[in-house]
């Protein structure tokens, strides 16, 4: 597949910029807005994944063993798949600086209920509709991608991005910490007050938007959603290569806390947990993609990321004997997931006229690919053992690139 021009990657619904570009005032704006966004980005990213690191201590807050509130962090991510499906696609057709600040506020009152919830029941409600309303990322990157000149919309798409990363990996390390310090509820009610802070003042900072169209309801992005993927050859491609990625991704990093805590390293949970800093480096490299799909277009950065994914697995492999070949391993991976992701949603986000409806679909599908995965690699490990694992990541790699290796 040939490779896109950097100026190929342009949206068809965003008003041309002009050739003298804004001014110094403009642009000051512009790079504060964006500042904004990306921490709002990743305090409410944050809030899909706020319990998995408090659980034990909910469990003993409730009087249960851990194995019995484990499936509340499972009920944050269908809750965002839900949030996915039903309110990202609102983006298209209504006013994002009101969506944003409703479900800004939809999420803190969650949030605080589940500091208060006194039963498992009560918490796994209040992180359902938390998760569910906390897609006000998947609101923000369509508008940033539409409003950036487009010799820096990747650049800019990137920002955010590393956003999404900084708020998962500090959920995961730093929700931990802030847990056992102050106890659980107390990070509910942390995490509570960042999002009403952060959302409100990033709705309140937010462009105003001409009047947009209301028609079709709740479910009019999920029903027009397939026949957009259909109609965008490189829509689809965005899907399916993002679905290959993250799951080859999930598959590993799902498993991997298995095998450091198991015979191979005998490795505590906690010391076993500090793997999630490598996710920093997701953080560090997606504005250098940013850069890279500016350049050079999205398909020669997506080769790139899938080339460097593929040098990672035979990485993990080893990593099964030789820690450091873990290290290098946990690396690669993440470069390759961040500069795949910001090269693929460039690509969803401005390949059609839907961009809201168009992104969650992308999102959806690398959702998919990834839970799909993980499940998988989990029966491979036990029944194969690490190298069973491995062999999942490997080939939801090779479906990925094969799949769509041949235009349609």
């Amino acid at each position: 597949m040939s490779s896109p021009p950097p100026s190929a990657v342009t949206a068809p619904h965003t008003a041309p910029h002009t050739a003298a570009g804004p001014g110094p005032a403009t642009g000051r704006r512009t790079d504060l807005l964006l500042v904004l966004i990306a921490l709002c980005t990743a305090v409410t990213a944050a809030n899909i994944y706020v319990a998995a690191p408090l659980l034990p201590l909910i469990a003993h807050d409730f009087g249960s063993a851990p194995s019995s509130v484990a499936w509340i962090a499972s009920v944050a991510q269908f809750g965002y798949a839900a949030g996915l499906l039903f309110f990202a696609p609102l983006g298209d057709r209504v006013n994002r600086r009101r969506l944003v600040a409703a479900l800004s506020l939809v999420t803190t009152a969650a949030l605080v209920a589940g500091a208060a919830a006194a039963g498992t029941a009560a918490l796994a409600a209040a992180v359902l509709v938390a998760s569910a309303a906390t897609v006000v990322p998947q609101l923000l990157v369509p508008l940033v991608a539409e409003r950036a000149p487009a010799h820096r919309r990747a650049s800019h798409v990137a920002a955010v991005i590393a956003g999404l990363f900084t708020g998962i990996v500090a959920a995961r390390v730093l929700g931990g910490l802030a847990g056992q310090a102050f106890g659980w509820r107390a990070v509910f009610v942390g995490a509570a007050v960042l999002t009403a802070v952060l959302g409100l003042l990033t709705a309140a900072a937010l462009p105003a938007e001409r009047p947009r169209v209301h028609e079709g309801g709740l479910f009019h992005g999920l029903r027009t959603m397939p026949g957009l993927v259909r109609r965008s050859p490189d829509l689809w491609r965005a899907c399916v290569r993002q679905a290959g990625m993250y799951g080859a991704w999930s598959a590993l990093w799902t498993s991997l806390a298995l095998l450091l805590t198991g015979g191979a390293y005998g490795l505590s949970t906690a010391t076993a947990g500090l793997f999630g800093l490598f996710g920093l480096a997701a953080s560090v490299v997606a504005p250098l993609a940013g850069g890279l799909v500016d350049r050079f277009g999205a398909a020669k950065v997506v080769r790139g990321a899938y080339a460097l994914a593929a040098v990672s697995v035979p990485l993990f492999w080893l990593g099964g004997q030789v820690i450091v070949a873990l290290f290098v391993a946990a690396i690669a991976i993440h470069a390759a997931l961040v500069a795949s992701h910001v090269a693929n949603q460039t690509l969803a986000l401005t390949t059609t006229s839907a961009p809201a409806t168009a992104n969650s679909a992308y999102v959806v599908a690398g959702f998919a690919g990834g839970a799909t995965a993980s499940a998988l690699a989990g029966l491979a490990y036990t029944h194969v053992g690490w190298g069973g694992v491995v062999a999942v990541a490997g080939v939801w790699l090779l479906l990925g690139w094969t799949t769509t290796a041949v235009r349609r």
